[in-house]
């Protein structure tokens, strides 16, 4: 049977089946959509397929956007779990109620493109009168299954627009964002599948601050990552001419023990790279390569951490800053911080302001670790990070068994985790409307609802907010509930900025060249007076966070460059010509442009992303990529 003629087998045996449930072709809207409650349910549910397909949607959209389409994200039962596109004809679809919880299977709306693929478990396009109602004949809609691993369908991706607006080359597009997210889930599936050695490979050669080599048994290295490549300095064809020998000294002494199969471990190992001597982490250990029927040796290069209490505290939810690392003695900054101090024992909340780049996590740190509750956790959650969908599993958890796929044993959910202790709610400005009526029951009552329970939840904790808005006007223009400001205001905290403290310039500057000269192992870089001035002079749009970036750049460089606080200027040709070779690299110019760009937009991402022309998620990939969240403190992502 052709193509076109099974289509048309299958619309006709679906139209049947639509009459069989006694479908009108005059209805609108869904027969089942979830009400809030439920709703939340399901994306707790999907999160996994939410968040890898956001990326794909987006892009899906963006090769179409101005014409007139929309795209839809269903489970695998047909619920709509996202819904993005043209605004016109998206208002159109809302009105039609083809909204997050609407059901698009064909006993709940007929003969669509979604539902065909439910059921055939096939890529389809529907168009006009191939639709089931009549509402739905304006439209062509194409279609794709979601498969997991087993081959099931966990959700549907669906592009539509006005009947004379699609082609047939619509339907590839949708099908390849599919197989798209597809491979993506599958990878996620299979690194929670194989075995520890390999995740721990697979992972070592994710991590950005990692470099992979692997070598026969004679030390003639065969393979290498990016990261290797720009830890040692030279170029990928000069270090697959090499021996690990040339590279790692008194190797004899560890090549004993890995001949022998056993694991080596050394946090203490010098390597000899391009451009001085460095001191590594190192883990190597020998394997057999069975495609090639030969023993192999793979070693994993860490950078040495400065300080792996930090690392440990991190992952245990511990506060990491306390005041005396707090660089500031302005008379105005020392009353702040005096004034920090004498408030961290309250139990009250404070709400913490200032533009993006000054600090405001590092006073919130340190507030914790200055308080009785220094031992318990410290918990930080950036409100604008979370997706809408996931925002309420993520702040108050959610029982076993409240959705398919939960976690066993549920999950407590981020207030929960720091009860006893402190939570941060950085950039609360973000929060959405709905979840601040549940944010100040917490402070008015001290509970919360988990998803999938009717028994609320008694938590103790210290809540500290953080903004660099202005809630005030927020409230004025409806976007902040009256009522939860100045239940959050009641002890407030301004950090000035950058410009309105210039006598902290200098040490701030001694103290980031210190700082990331030993991070990067590169030698500092000598700033003469009147380069001083300019760091003092310039008014510093990004803060401290900026401050950071520009010393950053300078140790890269090895140079202060000319112009360095025009922004126009600061990347131009006259600036960027006696930068060494390793430093012109694209992804160091990508790097670099990304810094700038992020700094001219006050780490907004949102904004930030716009003007890169990529989407969030792309840029959230780079900052990981590049290690750019690291700079400071993090960018606001909102």
């Amino acid at each position: 049977m052709k193509i076109s003629e099974y289509k048309e087998f299958a619309i006709k045996k679906s139209h049947e089946r639509c009459k069989k449930l006694n479908l009108t072709h005059d209805q609108v809207y869904s027969n089942k959509i979830f009400n809030r409650d439920k709703l939340q349910k399901k994306f707790a549910e999907n999160r996994e397929l939410i968040i890898t397909a956001n990326p794909f949607i987006k892009k899906l959209c963006d090769f179409v956007k101005g014409s007139n389409f929309f795209t839809l994200l269903t489970d695998g039962e047909g619920c709509i779990l996202n819904a993005i596109g043209d605004e016109d004809i998206l208002s159109e679809a809302f009105r039609m109620k083809m909204i997050p919880g609407a059901f698009m299977n064909e006993e709940s709306i007929g003969t669509n493109a979604m539902s065909m693929v439910l059921v055939e478990e096939k890529p389809i396009q529907i168009s006009g009168d191939d639709h089931y109602i009549k509402a739905y004949h304006k439209w062509t809609c194409s279609a794709a299954p979601i498969k997991d691993i087993y081959g099931n369908i966990v959700g549907v991706i669906n592009l539509t627009g006005y009947i004379e607006s699609v082609h047939l080359h619509t339907l590839g597009m949708v099908v390849s964002a599919s197989n798209a997210i597809e491979e993506m889930l599958k990878m996620k599936k299979n690194n929670d599948m194989i075995n520890f050695t390999n995740k721990h490979i697979q992972g070592m050669f994710d991590s950005i601050k990692t470099g992979i080599i692997t070598s026969n048994i004679d030390g003639q290295i065969t393979t290498l990552n990016k990261q290797a490549i720009k830890m040692f300095g030279y170029k990928e064809s000069v270090m697959k001419n090499m021996n690990i020998f040339d590279i790692i000294y008194n190797f004899d002494e560890i090549k004993i023990g890995l001949f022998k199969g056993k694991e080596f471990k050394n946090n203490n190992v010098y390597i000899n790279s391009k451009n001085n001597k460095l001191k590594l982490n190192l883990t190597a250990y020998s394997f057999y390569n069975s495609s090639e029927d030969a023993v192999e040796i793979i070693f994993i290069f860490q950078e040495k951490k400065l300080d792996l209490g930090i690392e440990d505290r991190l992952i245990n939810g511990k506060a990491i800053y306390t005041f005396d690392k707090i660089i500031g003695k302005s008379d105005n900054f020392s009353r702040i911080i005096d004034y920090a101090k004498k408030i961290s024992n309250s139990k009250s909340t404070i709400l913490i302001m200032g533009e993006s780049g000054t600090g405001k996590e590092l006073f919130a740190q340190s507030i914790h670790n200055n308080s009785i509750r220094m031992d318990e956790k410290f918990i930080a959650v950036n409100c604008g990070a979370i997706p809408r969908e996931l925002i309420e599993s993520e702040l108050f958890g959610y029982k076993e068994g409240a959705f398919t796929g939960a976690k066993r044993g549920g999950y407590p959910g981020k207030f929960q985790m720091a009860n006893g202790g402190t939570i941060f709610l950085d950039e609360i400005g973000e929060m959405p409307l709905d979840m601040q009526t549940k944010i100040l029951r917490v402070i008015e009552d001290g509970v919360i609802n988990k998803l999938g329970s009717t028994k609320p939840d008694i938590v103790n904790v210290r809540i500290i907010a953080a903004t660099n808005k202005d809630l005030k006007k927020e409230v004025e223009e409806g976007n902040f509930r009256k009522d939860l400001y100045y239940r959050l205001n009641v002890l407030p905290i301004y950090i000035p900025p950058l410009r309105e403290r210039k006598e902290d310039i200098p040490k701030l500057v001694d103290h980031f060249m210190e700082k990331i000269s030993n991070k990067l192992n590169k030698k500092h870089v000598k700033i003469s007076k009147d380069q001083m001035e300019n760091f003092i002079n310039y008014s510093w749009p990004g803060n401290v966070r900026e401050l950071e970036n520009i010393v950053e750049l300078i140790i890269n460089t090895e140079m202060v460059p000319d112009n360095l606080f025009n922004t126009t200027d600061r990347y131009s040709k006259n600036n960027v010509v006696n930068i060494k070779e390793e430093s012109l690299r694209l992804e160091d110019v990508e790097r670099q442009h990304i810094i700038k760009v992020l700094t001219k937009y006050e780490g907004n991402i949102t904004r930030a992303a716009s003007a890169l022309g990529i989407g969030r998620n792309t840029l959230y990939c780079k900052l990981d990529k590049y290690n750019i969240r690291k700079l400071g403190s993090c960018f606001k992502r909102a």
